[in-house]
């Protein structure tokens, strides 16, 4: 027998937020309990029942900012079979806002403890918000008893509660039976709110996002989680690895069109360890890419960074390689293509027959193959949003690494292209057949714009050109019109990657049961960077709250807590979308600057921790001593690693959608410019930006990135190394100019006598 109690949520009893009063909840003669705001009712709660056993203990506590924690605890003798302990919450009809963490798209589904990264239920109508956040104090402490939440929007309920799930797609959770409680103590419960936001435009996921920051979050971030190492060593391991013990599987140099040129290859796998003891397989086709999402330019930026750094004339020398292997994509009409590959053949070795590149003589330019075939796009088609990328890409480094004409020229030349291809609403399309100029309707209007509107604002602030900064605002404005609205983050990614689920049925449309869009969250990084670049071209406050607005939505995605059933730090990581299983995933990096750039503008020090979190977060799952939870789940899994393996990293851990203690979910493959290459140009860009530590005098905060605790006491800064010692340190101030402090443990550092002016970026750039 299920048992399924009844919340009702009555829309027009809600308080306002910022009443005094907070929220009671208090036990009717009905059984039932109420929950009360400023003397009104706005729920009730039946609690679940679990058969045989007496009634839960109900303890209920007030959580601060009109948030209440109710918790249920049963005590169980012997052990209770029970498919299902949950609470189901009713909603009105008047519902008009849903979100949640994961898809539930069919009845029967739902979603597992697994995607628990910031778990919440999310409705709205109107100004009116309720969200449900799973009590993850105690989530997930009981293997036999996992938890699990579901959204059905047409019957207006939520469900949280205790249940076994199965994974029946990818990843597609669904309820299954053969749930055991007890014997001994079980508990479920949660934190809820319900509040009136009259913000314009309206934000359900603000106080949400910080709830679950402040209370979970921030106490690990504080203990110096996730990472256990000064970066710098994760960034030496990254480039010993792939420029010395593994040079001849990774690092490919040769001529292209009479021009010498090299990059990192685009993937590798275990079997190209110099301890694998059987013959290589390469897990897919021998390339180089520029792309949105594996880009060697980007990587190549922290190289030429790193190597400026530390006087490294060599990779100084790489880097230039990977920047002429940018430059050596061919123009056709302004446009060209992403990716550099070879043919591939199956060959036999030792009885075994693997797969094996023809060699770069055989090589010839493409694009990437994450596309929908099934519409008529192929991987010979342009993908405007990777052609925008690296330009944008050509005129940071142009900018910030060392001047080029050539990048100016190139990136300049792709923009005009890119005007003559919005349309009057202001996108940008996502692909174009090369031969005939034909450009597909799939995307046509989608947040990938953004990418282009990011591009064109870089380009109006080196030219000081009025047309480049007009498209672009034309671009976020139909983007504010469109597609945040709606929550429509819909990319490349989000069906024609991994998870290929909803493509025939809900492209460009809600899932039903859910009230939400499959959607990506490089769609939200990409929207969030332009509108903090619109804002900062304009000074326009609508283009931050809206850009604030997207972030707090992309924050939802990030990991806020270690949960007892992921076995690698997770603090800071990201997830990939709403129906996948990733955690730690490598696009953490990409992200985290813009965080701390949204600090600047916003002042709000939740943003530069989470995006300090999220930059450490990018090497928790390398594989090295520096790393001693990641590490043994590596050597389960591949015995063989030894010492030349150090920097290897998989891109993301649960992939599948489970984890376990044996090494399930650590992944057989690494991608450098979405690895370990990526993680090393993040930690190079953000230490020439903000440093080691960053302090804004001005509004009386100071951060530590790399290790360090950092404090304002006594009207200095008072540093303490949570990591090594003795080492030195990078003090970056709020307007550019930084300090370079020998730290032996500890130090006291001075709010006045900056040095080094101009070493970082000007404030407010970016």
């Amino acid at each position: 027998m299920r048992y399924m109690p009844v919340v009702t949520l009555v829309w027009a009893a809600f308080a306002a937020a910022g009443d005094d009063g907070g929220t009671a909840i208090a036990r009717l003669e009905s059984g039932e309990y109420a929950l009360r705001r400023g003397g009104r009712e706005y729920a009730r709660c039946a609690l679940p029942a679990v058969k045989g056993v007496e009634p839960p203990a109900v303890a209920v506590a007030a959580a601060g900012d009109g948030w209440t924690r109710l918790r249920l605890t049963w005590t169980l003798p012997k052990a209770v079979a029970q498919d299902e302990a949950a609470l189901t919450f009713r909603l009105p009809e008047d519902v008009d806002f849903w979100w949640a963490p994961h898809l539930a798209p069919n009845a029967g589904d739902c979603i597992a403890q697994h995607v628990f990264r910031s778990p919440a239920l999310i409705a709205a109508a109107g100004p009116r918000v309720l969200a449900i956040v799973p009590d993850l104090d105690i989530c997930g402490a009981a293997a036999a008893t996992p938890w699990f939440m579901d959204i059905d929007a047409p019957a207006r309920t939520l469900v949280l509660g205790l249940g076994q799930t199965k994974i029946i797609g990818h990843v597609h959770y669904h309820r299954a039976p053969g749930m055991v409680l007890g014997p001994g103590t079980v508990e479920l419960g949660f934190y809820a709110t319900a509040y009136e936001d009259p913000a314009a435009p309206p934000n359900p996921w603000a106080r949400t996002a910080a709830f679950l920051w402040t209370r979970w979050g921030r106490p690990l971030f504080e203990r110096g989680e996730p990472a256990t190492a000064p970066l710098d060593a994760y960034v030496t391991h990254t480039y010993r690895w792939a420029f010395e013990s593994w040079k001849e599987a990774i690092w490919q140099e040769f001529t292209l069109d009479g021009v010498r040129v090299g990059a990192p290859k685009f993937i590798a796998n275990t079997t190209e360890s110099p301890n694998y003891p059987g013959p290589m397989d390469q897990r897919e086709f021998l390339s180089i890419w520029n792309q949105a999402w594996f880009s060697s330019l980007r990587s190549a930026t922290g190289v030429a960074r790193w190597a400026r750094r530390k006087g490294d004339a060599a990779l100084g020398e790489k880097a230039e390689l990977t920047k002429a292997f940018a430059l050596a994509a061919p123009m056709r009409d302004g446009l060209f293509p992403a990716v550099y590959r070879t043919a591939m053949e199956q060959v036999e070795v030792g009885g075994v027959r693997v797969n094996r590149s023809k060699g770069w003589a055989t090589g010839y330019w493409t694009n990437s193959n994450r596309v929908p075939w099934e519409r008529g796009v192929t991987d010979a088609w342009y993908h405007i949003l990777d052609a925008s990328f690296t330009a944008l890409l050509m005129l940071r480094w142009n900018e910030e690494i060392a001047p080029d004409p050539k990048l100016a020229a190139y990136a300049e030349t792709y923009a005009t292209k890119l005007l003559s291809l919005q349309d009057a609403k202001g996108f940008f399309p996502a692909w174009i057949e090369p031969a005939t100029g034909r450009i597909s309707e799939v995307l046509r209007e989608s947040p990938e714009s953004a990418m282009s509107a990011t591009c064109l604002l870089k380009l109006a602030a080196v030219t000081g050109a009025e047309r480049w900064r007009r498209a672009a605002l034309k671009t976020v404005d139909a983007l504010i019109r469109d597609i945040i609205p709606q929550g429509r983050w819909e990319d490349f990614e989000t069906y024609w990657s991994c998870c290929g689920w909803g493509k025939e049925e809900f492209l460009g449309r809600k899932v039903p049961r859910c009230g939400m869009f499959k959607s990506n969250t490089l769609s939200m990084f990409w929207t969030a960077e332009a509108l903090l670049e619109a804002y900062r071209a304009t000074r326009r406050d609508e283009y931050l709250r809206w850009g604030r607005r997207v972030l707090d939505e992309l924050s939802m995605y990030q990991q806020v807590w270690q949960p007892p059933f992921i076995h690698v730090p997770a603090l800071g990581g990201f997830g990939v979308m709403n129906f996948d299983g990733e955690w730690n995933d490598s696009r953490q990096t990409l992200f985290c600057e813009l965080f701390m750039d949204y600090y600047r503008a916003t002042g709000d020090p939740v943003l530069f921790e989470r995006g300090t979190a999220a930059l450490r977060s990018g090497f928790v799952m390398m594989y090295c001593p520096e790393n001693p939870k990641a590490k043994p789940l590596w050597e389960k899994v591949w015995p063989f690693f030894g010492k030349e393996d150090y920097g290897f990293t998989m891109e993301n851990y649960g992939h599948v959608g489970t984890a376990d203690r044996g090494g399930g979910g650590i992944g057989s493959f690494t991608i450098y410019d979405w690895g370990n290459g990526a993680a090393a140009e993040a930690r190079n860009r953000v230490y020439d930006h903000y440093g080691d530590v960053y302090v804004d005098r001005a509004r009386g905060h100071a951060f530590g990135i790399d290790g360090v605790a950092a404090e304002f006491r006594g009207g200095a800064i008072r540093l303490v190394d949570r990591v090594a010692r003795p080492r030195k340190v990078k003090v970056v101030f709020e307007d550019g100019s930084a300090l370079a402090i020998e730290l032996d443990g500890a130090a006291v550092v001075p709010l006045e006598g900056a040095s080094e002016a101009g070493s970082s970026r000007p404030a407010g750039g970016r």
